[in-house]
């Protein structure tokens, strides 16, 4: 059995590799692997470099919302869940991380400051209740969904690299909203709903740049 200062430690060692640390390598094949990547112009490759600094600044709030809610959790079966959730948004943030590398560029400056905020926002939908929070995670899901739709849509038509990366991280959001509305997640309110796409449409415009 943890104890509190056990607990917290745990959270803060979370923290400090998740939003500083480099992403550590998986076992899941990197989608861009052997995909024809061509040479980008510029202006191309700074807009693609700021579609992935948003998605690897997604991942670092995707695994502190599901830190977070799987430190609330009341039932130990969706607390496990969180946690096999949490380690495939490992998987995107070594992929994105990899591939800003590939482009010449870096991650968002203000990745602790969007755990921070993230991980408080996961533990209080964990705080509401389990079906509330895995309500959290379907909205969150769908929102992730509709956003990576609209990168793709952005990607220049020659990047199979990018596309290959974006359409993996699309299918394992699907598979999470999915394993949340099997455990019974309730239907957020709407109010609920617009500020969350309210707060994920300002880190994107944020971490698009810095």
């Amino acid at each position: 059995m943890y104890t509190l200062t056990d607990r917290l430690l745990i959270q803060l060692d979370q923290a400090l590799r998740t939003a500083l640390a480099p992403a550590p390598r998986t076992p899941r094949p990197y989608p861009a692997e052997g995909q024809p990547c061509p040479t980008l112009e510029e202006a191309d490759r700074r807009h693609v470099a700021g579609l992935m600094r948003i998605n690897h600044t997604g991942e670092v709030c995707a695994q502190a919302l599901y830190h977070g809610q799987a430190a609330t959790a009341r039932d130990d079966r969706v607390r496990n869940k969180m946690k096999r959730a949490a380690e495939e948004e490992t998987d995107h943030l070594y992929w994105c991380q990899r591939r800003l590398d590939e482009l010449n560029d870096r991650p968002s400056y203000l990745n602790p400051l969007w755990y921070a905020q993230s991980w408080l926002i996961g533990a209080a939908a964990g705080i509401a209740g389990d079906r509330w929070s895995l309500g959290f995670v379907i909205e969150t899901e769908n929102q992730v969904e509709a956003h990576l739709d609209e990168h793709l849509r952005q990607l220049p038509e020659n990047d199979a690299c990018d596309r290959a990366i974006l359409e993996q991280m699309k299918e394992d959001e699907i598979r999470h909203a999915h394993m949340a509305e099997a455990l019974g997640g309730l239907p957020l309110p709407g109010p609920v709903r617009r500020g969350m796409k309210f707060m994920a449409d300002t880190m994107k415009a944020i971490a698009y740049r810095v």
